[in-house]
């Protein structure tokens, strides 16, 4: 009886914990199920709201501001010349200002050849030319006195031929003259070209004899390059033209110093002026130039060397209704993004018209006052809301 009793309490205490376990079993799952169900219906309810850009913008005003174009070229002397020989002959003294780096003066002596030969050709060119006056006086006389013997001789009219009164021999005495004269001069001017001098004031880039060498006629002698003025040369796009005044060569000319240029080098800078422009285009790059000149470059602080290749910075026309923006404000695309009056990115396509200085000026397609996105991203879309974290007045 006793062991019934045991057994039997045993089995309802299994019961009852089952059954316990089952309960809480039970609860739990339904606690898990309902946070499930309210997140769903939370979510259901929750209003969408669209997404918002963070950007950096400039507040920007229309400015009114005069057009600079930036170009390229190369200074060079207005000439630049190979003197060559018009004699050939051995060289006998060198001018000391005949070496690579010195100026020399215009009429300054640069070397001088050997005037033997040319000296004996000026004595006999002065020896045919006395013998041909000597010539044509003779033949002078006589016609004079053949024609004396023909009016004597009571024949009325010309004679039959022109040798009676001896005009064709006057003639080729005449002739004979005028080539002894030229022999002359010819002769002369050879042994003028023996010294060679400077043709203008000019630096000595290179000599190309030596003192003792023989120079052949025709054989070069120095490089000069002028020093009164250097030329820059400066090819501009028809966008740039645009951007410049309209000036004829002869204006230029009657005004020289009316149309300044800035060149630059590094941190070097010197004032030109533009003395004319060129009137066509160029085959390869369909550029048009204008012309900059600097006066007396070697004379300036710092001297501008030939050779150096410069930036010139050209004022331009006035330009009104444009903005100055940074670069950075223009796409990839070439556009300008801004926050229209919902507060929504827009962007329209940049007209520019110039850069400067790390800005870049375009045209203002509104008058009032506009935020400008600074540093536009390509993943923008238009219509697109915004949130202002930094604004920068220009």
């Amino acid at each position: 009886m006793r062991i019934n009793k045991v057994t039997f309490g045993t089995t309802l205490l299994a019961c009852a914990i089952f059954l316990g376990v089952m309960a809480y079993t039970h609860s739990q799952l339904s606690q898990m199920n309902e946070p499930k169900e309210s997140g769903l219906l939370h979510d259901t309810v929750q209003p969408e709201h669209d997404p918002v850009v963070a950007v950096s913008v400039i507040d920007v005003n229309i400015g009114h501001y005069s057009a600079q174009v930036q170009g390229y070229g190369e200074a060079k002397p207005r000439y630049a010349l190979n003197i060559t020989a018009e004699v050939s002959g051995r060289v006998l003294t060198l001018g000391p200002g005949l070496e690579s780096g010195q100026r020399v003066k215009k009429g300054e002596v640069l070397a001088t050849l050997d005037q033997t030969k040319y000296q004996q050709a000026v004595s006999e060119a002065q020896s045919e030319l006395a013998t041909a006056t000597l010539n044509l006086l003779e033949e002078e006389r006589q016609g004079e006195q053949a024609k004396l013997e023909w009016q004597r001789s009571g024949l009325s009219g010309e004679p039959d031929s022109p040798l009676v009164l001896r005009q064709p021999q006057r003639d080729q005495a005449k002739a004979a003259l005028t080539n002894a004269q030229k022999v002359l001069a010819k002769a002369q001017y050879d042994l003028k070209n023996t010294v060679i001098y400077a043709p203008f004031d000019g630096l000595v880039v290179s000599r190309d004899i030596q003192l003792g060498s023989y120079l052949q006629e025709g054989g070069q002698v120095a490089t000069l390059y002028s020093t009164d003025v250097v030329e820059v040369v400066i090819p501009l796009s028809e966008a740039q033209w645009l951007n410049l005044p309209i000036r004829s060569n002869t204006e230029l000319a009657r005004h020289p110093q009316s149309w300044s240029v800035e060149l630059r080098y590094r941190q070097m800078a010197w004032n030109g002026y533009v003395t004319r422009v060129e009137q066509h285009l160029d085959s390869n790059t369909r550029q048009r130039a204008l012309v900059v000149t600097v006066a007396q470059p070697l004379d300036i602080e710092p001297p501008l060397y030939p050779g150096t290749f410069v930036t010139a910075i050209v004022d331009g026309t006035p330009l009104e209704q444009s903005w100055k923006l940074p670069q950075s404000a223009i796409s990839q695309q070439g556009e300008i993004w801004y926050i229209d009056s919902q507060g929504k990115l827009a962007s329209i396509l940049a007209e520019k018209q110039f850069e400067s200085g790390g800005f870049v000026y375009v045209k203002a397609f509104t008058h009032e006052s506009v935020q400008i996105v600074q540093r536009p991203l390509s993943s923008y879309q238009v219509g697109t809301l915004v949130q202002v974290i930094s604004e920068v007045a220009l």
